[in-house]
Order: C-alpha cells, then structure tokens, then sequence
C-alpha cells in the first residue's frame, strides 16, 4: 500500500500539471470505486469544475480541491494509480476512471485489487470524513514532537510494531516506514511500547521522520505497483535497510536479516542490533 511519502509524490507531481484545468468529462468504467456520491452524481457533480492551485494530502488521502468548495478524496489503497497522461496513451488493463481536461489531457485512475476508492465531498467536510477525522498527527508536522511521542507512548501497553501501523496515533506511517525507523532506532518490533526508554523514544521519533523524509526525498518505494503522478516509479527501495532484506547481511552488524509476523503483517529486523529485551 502507498505510504505517506508515496502519497505526498503523487500530489507534488500532479500538482504541478493539475493547477487551473478543469474537468470536461468523466469515464466511470467501475462504479465501485466511487464510495459518494452515485456514480452518475459524482459524473454531473465533477464535470465543469476547476482543479486548484493547491493540491493537498492527509495520512495517505489525496486531496484534490476543486472550485465550488468541491474536494476529490482518492484512496489508492494496496495498487491504486492517480496518473496524468496524454489522450492517446493506450488505456492499461484495470483503468476503472478517466477524467478528460481541458488541456487535452487526462487523469486516470487504475487499480489492479479494486481496494481503491473516491469521493467528492465539500471541502468544508474533508476533515470529518470517516478514515480522516481520527488521523494522528504527520510524521514531518511541529506538533509530532518528541514529547507528544514519549507521552503517548508511555500510556500504550501494545507492541510498539502495530503501534506505529495505527493511523490513529501516526498519520501515514505503514509497513515499510515502521520496519526502517524501528531499524534506525534499534527497537524490536514486538517490544511492548511503555517499556520503551526516553533515550530509545528519542532515537525512534528522529528516526521516524527521517526515514519519512527520505521517503519523499527518493519519490517513494517501487516494488511492483506504485507510480508518481506521472507514472514514474521511486527510488527509495535501493535505500532500505531492512524491508524485504530477508536473510541479507545487516549494514550494521553483518547479521542475517529476520523475517517474523507481528499482529499479521510481515515484519523486518536484525535479531542482533534490535533486542527482544
């Protein structure tokens, strides 16, 4: 699944393109996608209308605001695509929307799993959606601070792992991300939060945001479906320490990399730097 720093390189990179279009139609070939409102509404309701200067991003929601006080809430889930392209490039398997611009241009979105989904809600509501009004705080916000991390986490009895996956607590922070700022900090995914030292808490919140802005630094992480806004895969898999290292030497210590599940999802550590104390 695209995470925060994926999400954030498709917004900067169809922002760029987007800002002043406005949309002249729309192809809705998977009426699934669109979560609200009905399909035909969404079409009457989108047509005509202005994309903004700005586009924006909250955990990994994509924000495109529209004029009238519109916004576009886009999903990608596990394999969705938000891509901008000419009229005449060939139409790939599992494009389920199109929007035409009047550029003579389009936005198309694909998605291979059809998790995906879209809505077109007033902008004055986006943040009392279902799946955003309960977001935590951003990884690269003032108010993730170190001292909001050691407080919340000093009250949380769970494994720290499944913790930083809660979108409740951080906004935007999935698998990959976890698995690299738990290896920067040297804290085993399973070990219990509240167990966790203030001097582990502080390499763990520096670690975070470092490893989110690396993230965006290198345009995400491509391993097989995700593309920018312009269809370009990233570069930050070439990066990773630990994620799908399996076996592979540790850059530290020169120990095999581990593989384990924790609360269901695949888990990447070195046994040796990352302690189950």
């Amino acid at each position: 699944m695209p995470e925060l720093p994926e999400v954030e390189t498709v917004v900067r990179s169809l922002e760029k393109h987007l800002a002043g279009l406005t949309i002249t139609a729309v192809d809705v070939f998977m009426p699934k996608v669109i979560r609200s409102p009905k399909p035909e509404v969404f079409a009457e309701r989108i047509v005509g209308k202005q994309l903004q200067k700005k586009l924006g991003r909250r955990g990994k929601y994509l924000l495109l605001h529209l004029s009238d006080g519109l916004t576009l809430v886009v999903h990608l889930r596990m394999t969705g695509r938000l891509v901008y392209c000419d009229a005449e490039t060939p139409v790939e398997k599992h494009t389920h929307v199109i929007f035409h611009l009047d550029n003579g241009k389009q936005l198309r979105f694909t998605d291979q799993r059809q998790f995906g989904r879209m809505q077109l809600v007033p902008t004055s509501e986006v943040n009392e959606l279902s799946g955003i009004k309960d977001l935590g705080p951003e990884p690269l916000d003032e108010s993730f601070t170190r001292d909001f991390l050691k407080k919340e986490i000093r009250r949380r009895r769970t494994r720290i792992k499944p913790l930083l996956l809660d979108q409740c607590f951080i906004a935007g922070l999935g698998n990959i991300y976890a698995d690299e700022a738990l290896f920067r900090a040297r804290v085993h995914p399973e070990r219990i939060a509240s167990d966790l030292s203030p001097r582990e808490i502080a390499r763990l919140h520096k670690a975070i945001v470092e490893v989110i802005a690396g993230g965006i630094k290198h345009r995400g992480t491509t391993f097989r479906d995700y593309v920018d806004g312009e269809g370009r895969a990233g570069s930050y898999q070439q990066h990773l320490k630990v994620y799908n290292r399996e076996n592979l030497p540790c850059p530290h210590c020169g120990k095999p990399i581990a593989r384990i599940k924790v609360a269901g999802r695949s888990s990447y550590y070195c046994p040796c730097c990352q302690k189950l104390k």
